[in-house]
């Protein structure tokens, strides 16, 4: 995993602590475990991150932040993978995960059509909510996973062509 490339677009850790917004949580902000950019602590950041924006919580990236500050994984690129479920993402997310849970529960799906309203999403919570709570944890449960173990190939691929690529450098030093 380019880590250069990672470490240009994220905060540092001194502009996050330093943020007003954070003050009432700096003090679990100098684990330096945090914002450490290694393999486990990468892949660690990608199964938080993207196991929670599956969650259907209000404040995902609140939970990811928790998560990662009590795993001691990336907390920039857990809450960063949170943003993936976005207004324009969340319906089908959700949508797919109602389905799936229904569909693994062997159950009826009981509902007609769907309004993106907070009173429908009351109205119909009792028939909706079991079904949307374990496809949504299946969900985030799959691609968490799934990011962490992309996550560990392609840093390994990365560093085992880093080295690959300074034995050829030191090959040819050494030839001359």
């Amino acid at each position: 995993m380019p880590k250069r490339f990672l470490q240009r677009y994220l905060p540092s850790p001194a502009e996050i602590r330093e943020n007003p917004v954070m003050r009432p949580v700096a003090q679990w902000l100098h684990h330096s475990e945090i914002w450490h950019m290694n393999r486990r602590s990468v892949a660690g950041a990608a199964f938080i991150g993207l196991f929670s924006m599956f969650l259907p919580i209000p404040s995902q990236m609140v939970f990811a932040a928790a998560m990662a500050i009590i795993f001691r994984c990336n907390l920039p690129i857990a809450v960063a993978l949170v943003w993936i479920s976005n207004p324009l993402t969340i319906p089908p997310m959700f949508y797919f995960a109602y389905r799936l849970g229904a569909w693994l529960l062997d159950m009826q799906l009981s509902v007609d059509s769907i309004d993106m309203s907070m009173s429908w999403l009351w109205a119909n919570l009792s028939t909706i909510g079991y079904p949307l709570v374990f496809g949504s944890l299946v969900c985030g449960w799959v691609s968490g996973v799934t990011g962490f173990v992309l996550t560990r190939v392609l840093w390994r691929l990365h560093v085992i062509s880093r080295w690959r690529e300074r034995r050829q450098r030191n090959k040819q030093t050494h030839s001359r």
